[in-house]
């Protein structure tokens, strides 16, 4: 292999695991944060139901997926990026 292929290999790996950091940074915040806040959010009701229950039950799902979307398009974009240099 050489060095400009490793150099370019070097190049796409660091791309990638700055996706995936953050990425994950940002589920962790997420996650954190809507247990952390859910005190927060009992007193308003939707329905007769805490916002905290549908942020949970239905908009950190939804978060998780988007999430799941942002790193498959990316790597598409990054893998197609450097397969192209090769």
């Amino acid at each position: 292999m050489t060095q400009s292929a490793q150099h370019k290999r070097g190049v796409h790996w660091r791309a990638t695991k700055r996706l995936t950091t953050v990425l994950l940074l940002t589920w962790l915040i997420i996650t954190f944060g809507s247990i952390f806040f859910a005190r927060e959010l009992s007193d308003p009701t939707i329905f007769g139901w805490p916002v905290s229950f549908y942020l949970i039950a239905q908009g950190i799902p939804l978060i998780y997926l988007l999430i799941l979307g942002i790193y498959a398009w990316r790597m598409r974009t990054l893998d197609r990026r450097y397969r192209k240099e090769d």
